[in-house]
């Protein structure tokens, strides 16, 4: 049975530009990696959720068939719909714009999203909301913006173990027709998912991995974090992300890598972005900012401490991470950024710490993790939300505007993709999004993965070299024998 009914589907078409037409079926046998393994979307998206770094989230969201492609370089973008449109100005306006379009109503038995806009918001989109000096190289010239509308959406929800079909069709000239062809195609879909997979077994373990080249030497990031420490010392930052970013050749298939990367590193945020160039897989903890439901939440991680050997080891590190006076000052600074950035777009009266330092516990790690709420004013999108926190204050250290200043001095290449967001902005308003750290992004033969570290006025370089060397090999590490310099 499809749904809404007929009748249904023609009353929401008078009052949205799109509806979504839709099946459930029992999928107790199916998963959403081997769903995408039978659809091969491309493009196409997956987005996965570990939550607490233990558990499988509810909802995975599988989309492809595009009906509108969005991407955006400066400020050019390029609206791919039919033909292709070409406009100038701020693409977060235009994309508002585009979004109240394409409204869709909210069903009571869809969940949070069904549909919309899915993909990543690069670092340097930040160039449209405050004015930075240009002075790193972009040299992958990657779109600072890029966003698949797909036309088909699969909704598994891993607690009544059921998966959910969506066609999200755009009924304005001919609603009848647009039903009859909805429910076609989740029919040819559920043709295509009944295709048995040939028997495939992956290896976790990963052989020795070459050494990848870096945008920076040893030398020149060590001479850099001293050059911040004594900018911090004269009062110019409390804190700065310095990151380095480091180059592999591709391997044949990113999905595989991907694969292995949800298996070793499980977290909030799974992604797997088939936009052909490039393809943007990742494993991030770390929310930026959740718009549902006209509550605006954000979840700042700071503080870190490897998981313990056994749970005697596991609780006397949880309370070493509790009790560190350097991490409980660090988090500190980033809730109150966190505060800041929602307090401007919130109702006024409305902001509060609902979480403060809980500690989180991932696969390797565990992290210190508060959340912070407010109230979106109905005068204002959940894109507003998100530019309003943009980028987060985890990536760019604080003051915010300050730090992306000398970050911008002293990091030899643009940050693309990495520190951006990835995630989805729904036809009904609700927007969830994450920091795009933890990130492989496969572009030009080549796969890049960058990584940060927090430079304070204490900090050690060589010590700080190496905590990016240190995240950036654990995500290279999912590329197996296939990555080589």
């Amino acid at each position: 049975m499809f749904f809404p009914r007929p009748d249904e589907y023609r009353e929401l078409s008078r009052r949205y530009r799109v509806v979504p037409v839709y099946r459930r079926m029992v999928a107790d046998l199916e998963t959403p990696i081997g769903a995408y393994k039978k659809l091969s979307p491309h493009p196409g998206y997956l987005l996965e959720s570990v939550t607490g770094g233990e558990v499988l989230g509810r909802y995975s969201f599988l989309g492809f068939r595009p009906f509108l492609t969005f991407r955006a370089k400066g400020r050019e973008v390029e609206i791919v719909q039919g033909g292709k449109t070409r406009v100038e100005g701020n693409p977060f306006a235009i994309l508002g714009r585009l979004m109240e379009e394409l409204r869709g109503p909210s069903l009571p038995d869809l969940p949070r999203f069904y549909g919309g806009a899915v993909g990543y918001f690069g670092y340097d989109l930040v160039r449209h909301l405050e004015k930075l000096p240009e002075k790193a190289v972009d040299d992958l010239l990657l779109p600072d913006l890029f966003l698949l509308f797909t036309r088909q959406v699969l909704i598994f929800d891993h607690v009544r173990r059921e998966l959910t079909v969506v066609v999200n069709t755009l009924p304005a000239n001919d609603p009848e027709k647009e039903y009859r062809r909805a429910a076609e195609e989740i029919e040819e879909t559920l043709e295509l998912l009944r295709r048995p997979l040939p028997c495939e077994y992956g290896v976790l373990e990963s052989p020795a991995l070459p050494s990848p080249a870096s945008n920076f030497s040893r030398d020149v990031f060590c001479a850099a974090v001293r050059y911040l420490k004594e900018r911090i010392a004269a009062g110019d930052a409390l804190q700065v992300v310095l990151s380095q970013r480091f180059e592999l050749l591709a391997p044949t298939d990113p999905f595989a890598a991907y694969r292995r990367l949800r298996a070793i590193n499980p977290s909030p945020y799974l992604f797997y972005l088939d936009f052909g160039e490039p393809v943007v897989a990742g494993s991030s903890p770390e929310m930026l900012v959740r718009v549902e439901g006209g509550v605006v939440t954000t979840r700042p991680i700071a503080g870190t401490r490897p998981r313990g050997r056994s749970p005697e080891e596991d609780a006397r590190l949880e309370k070493e991470l509790l009790e560190d006076p350097k991490e409980r000052a660090e988090h500190l600074m980033l809730v109150d950024l966190g505060r800041n950035d929602v307090g401007r777009i919130a109702e006024p009266g409305t902001v509060r710490v609902t979480e403060f330092m809980r500690v989180e516990k991932y696969s390797h790690v565990m992290h210190l993790v508060s959340e912070v709420q407010g109230l979106l004013p109905p005068s204002l999108s959940a894109l507003e939300a998100l530019t309003a926190s943009f980028p987060a204050g985890t990536v760019t250290g604080a003051p915010k505007v300050k730090a992306m200043e000398l970050i911008e001095e002293l990091e030899p290449t643009r940050r693309g993709i990495y520190a951006g967001a990835v995630g989805y902005l729904s036809f009904t308003g609700n927007l969830d999004t994450c920091i795009t750290i933890r990130t492989m992004v496969f572009c030009r033969g080549k796969v890049f993965v960058q990584a940060g570290a927090g430079i304070v006025a204490d900090s050690e370089p060589e010590r700080e070299f190496m905590e990016t060397w240190a995240k950036a090999r654990a995500l290279l590490a999912t590329l197996g024998k296939e990555g080589g310099r």
